[in-house]
Formats: C-alpha cells, structure tokens, sequence
C-alpha cells in the first residue's frame, strides 16, 4: 500500500484530499501510509472507529476504502473514504470498492446512512456516489494548500442503497465475532439484519 502511495494518487496540479498527505515526497508520502493505518488501529474504540481496507485486483494491490464511524449503535451512520493508485484510475475500480463497502455497511452492520463527500473539482469521485445512489447534503468551506476550497457532502440511506444497489458479488465473513468491536452486540453468527454469516 505504501509503495502505490509512493508511485502517486493524483495529479499534482489538484488536490482531492483535505489533509494534502499526497504532497508528500514519494518516500515520506509512502511513511504517511503506514503511521496512518497503526493510528486508526491505535485508537479505535467501539464508539469511534475507522477500518481501512486494502483492495486488490487480480492479486495486486490498486487502492485503500475506508469505512469510519462515531457513536455508530446509537446514529447507525458511517462514512466512506477512499483513494486508487495513479495507473489504476478510470476503469471502474472506484465505484465496485464503494458498492463493497456500502454493502459491509447496509447488509453487515444495519447502517442507517452513509456519507461522503468530494471536493468540487474531483468529479469522478462525485459521479461514483452518483452512480450509487448518493444525494447531496450541503457544503463544506475548507482551506487547503493555503486556498478556500468547497467540500460537496453526500448522503446515501438505507432505502435509497436498496433501491440503487448494484447486483455486486459480495460476501461476508467472521463478522460477527467483530461486531463488539464496532459498538454493536455479537450474536454468535448472526448479523445484525438477522441473516447469518
């Protein structure tokens, strides 16, 4: 994961992340990568937590979706980050790990609502949540690299990802033993729709 971060995310004339970690020189930016996962995991609780996945294609690794959440058994909300490796951009990797993610987050967790967001000038990140199902929800005014920047925010419930989902050959496994994890109740092999895993 560290040496795709190394070998670029974007082009360098935009800016797709509020914290601009892709700046980074390529050995630092690869350093970033690392001390970020042992930190998520370092201070995950129940109640607030972030689970950064790898995502592979035909065995190798082409980019990282985040599922993140706070207060999740009380709000049933998470949220949904991710970035692909430069050479591995616009072949529609982008919108299956979301459809993914978004299915560990309905058909898994119970999850109410998710939510994203993309900056105004990133409109491929904007049209996978599109494609998805998405609706906008405000705006967000950041500065970034030193400049005012809009965040466009975006929401997905429960009824909408139903209605929108895609047929996506997903499955789940040994997720109950993580539920207490993620602020939920572990029932032994059932999930919290009531199916089993």
């Amino acid at each position: 994961m560290a040496d795709l971060a190394a070998e670029g995310v974007h082009d360098p004339d935009r800016m797709p992340f509020s914290v601009p970690w892709s700046d980074l020189p390529p050995r630092e930016r690869a350093r970033s990568v690392v001390q970020h996962h042992w930190l998520r995991l370092g201070n995950w609780t129940p109640d607030d937590w972030a689970l950064n996945l790898t995502v592979f294609e035909h065995g190798r690794i082409v980019g990282q979706q985040s599922i993140a959440a706070r207060d999740f058994a009380t709000l049933r909300e998470v949220d949904t980050g991710s970035w692909i490796g430069l050479r591995h951009q616009g072949r529609g990797i982008g919108t299956e790990m979301r459809a993914a993610v978004l299915h560990l987050a309905f058909a898994g967790l119970g999850a109410a609502e998710a939510t994203s967001a993309a900056f105004a000038d990133n409109p491929s990140s904007y049209r996978v949540s599109g494609k998805l199902g998405y609706e906008p929800d405000g705006i967000q005014r950041l500065s970034v690299r030193g400049r005012p920047t809009v965040m466009r925010r975006l929401r997905l419930s429960r009824a909408r990802w139903e209605e929108q989902r895609q047929e996506a050959n997903v499955s789940i496994e040994g997720l109950s033993a993580c539920l207490p994890l993620l602020g939920l109740p572990g029932e032994p092999d059932e999930l919290p729709d009531g199916t089993t895993a």
